[in-house]
C-alpha cells in the first residue's frame, strides 16, 4: 500500500464528498499520487402505465446526468485541485458501491478515500451507505471521511 501511487476518490458533487476530496488532494499531494477521481451515475428504472407514454427519454436523461457530471469535473479539477496534481475523472453508470470497488480493482489503485454523509436512522435505511458497502466490498483499503458537521 505504501509508497501510494493511486488513490480512488469518489464524488458525488455534495458537501462531504468535497470533504472526502480535500484529504485525497492532500494523501496525492504527500505521496507524489495519481488522483482518480469517479462519479457514478445510477440508471433511471421507469415505470409507465400502459397506454400513457413516456414523457422522457431514459437515454437522454443519463446523458443529461453525465453531462452534469463532466461540467462539474472540470470546475471541481480548476477549483479544488492544484497544479501539479495527475488528475484523472471518470464517469460511470451503475450503482454506486459497486462500481468504485470494480473500477479500485481494474485500476489497481492504493486507497480509495470517500466521504460519508454522516445519515442515522430512517435515511440510513431508505438511502443506505455508500461508504458502508465499498468498506465491505473492497479489496484494498478505504479511508473514510466524516462529512461536515451541521451546527
Amino acid at each position: 500500500m505504501f509508497p501510494l501511487k493511486k488513490i480512488l476518490c469518489p464524488i458525488d458533487f455534495s458537501e462531504p464528498s468535497f470533504e472526502g476530496l480535500k484529504v485525497a488532494v492532500e494523501l496525492s499531494r504527500t505521496y507524489s499520487a495519481e488522483l482518480i477521481l469517479i462519479n457514478v451515475v445510477q440508471p433511471v428504472r421507469v415505470v409507465s402505465a400502459p397506454g400513457i407514454p413516456a414523457s422522457y427519454s431514459v437515454r437522454e436523461y443519463s446523458e443529461e446526468m453525465s453531462e452534469a457530471a463532466r461540467k462539474s469535473f472540470e470546475e471541481i479539477v480548476e477549483n479544488r485541485i492544484p497544479r501539479g496534481i495527475p488528475v484523472r475523472t471518470l464517469i460511470l453508470e451503475g450503482q454506486p458501491a459497486d462500481e468504485i470497488v470494480r473500477k479500485a480493482e481494474s485500476e489497481r489503485v492504493d486507497i480509495i478515500v470517500t466521504a460519508t454523509h454522516g445519515w442515522t436512522g430512517w435515511r440510513r435505511f431508505m438511502f443506505g451507505s455508500v461508504a458502508e458497502k465499498v468498506v465491505r466490498l473492497s479489496a484494498c483499503p478505504v479511508l473514510t471521511v466524516p462529512g461536515p458537521q451541521s451546527r
